[in-house]
């Protein structure tokens, strides 16, 4: 039973760290992008990027003794999720040639 036990905290260590590692990535990208490119690919404001992404950071880091499934943690890991792989192309696809 202890070996099980075992398995599941380290299955729950790891996906605290990949969403710390997501949820990092994602607010510190937030901010390197200008609040022009936000609204030239028809998202929302820089902001709202900026304060969703960074109270979802600072949720992580305060509750990193919390589950990582639970509600907090859920709704911030999917913002962060929908940062990289819908906002952050679009605006990336604005600068390329």
């Amino acid at each position: 039973m202890p070996e099980v036990l075992l398995f599941q905290s380290t299955v729950l260590m790891v996906v605290l760290l990949i969403a710390v590692v997501v949820k990092t990535f994602a607010f510190i990208s937030a901010l390197l992008w200008s609040a022009e490119a936000y609204h030239a690919a028809g998202k929302l404001t820089k902001n709202a990027w900026v304060a969703i992404l960074g109270v979802g950071l600072a949720a992580q880091i305060i509750l990193i003794t919390a589950s990582p499934l639970n509600l907090i943690h859920l709704a911030a890991s999917i913002a962060a999720l929908v940062y990289v792989l819908d906002v952050r192309p679009a605006m990336a696809s604005l600068t390329r040639r």
